[in-house]
């Protein structure tokens, strides 16, 4: 297998996209490998790298049905509640408290304070 064509940022022929821009125009790699590096220099450091796929390769992306719908409502109900107190605070946890606000600071005049 030979290397793979490497472009300058800006530079890509037509007929390329990454994962992002096929998603854009609803369609996915569809398994297929990837064709060509996109690479943007920077002072100093390693260059950002980014894949690219060929367009005519690219698949449909699947339709959601309705049991993958159902999973992916289950899943973002489970990010609501907090494992401390387990109800549902109206909003995703953040990942940095681990808990809902009441509970991470439940001291009323810690808010107050802020």
């Amino acid at each position: 297998m030979g290397a793979l064509p490497v472009f300058r940022w800006r530079l890509a022929p037509d007929g390329y996209a990454t994962r992002r821009q096929l998603r854009a125009q609803g369609l996915r790699p569809g398994g297929q490998a990837v064709a060509a590096t996109l690479e943007r220099p920077r002072r100093r450091r390693e260059p950002l790298v980014a894949y690219l796929y060929r367009i005519e390769d690219a698949k449909p992306v699947r339709p959601m049905t309705p049991a993958r719908w159902a999973a992916l409502a289950k899943a973002n109900a489970a990010r609501r509640i907090c494992p401390t107190c387990r109800r549902d605070a109206g909003y995703v946890i953040p990942a940095s408290l681990g808990m809902c606000v009441p509970c991470a600071y439940p001291d009323p005049d810690f808010l107050r304070s802020a």
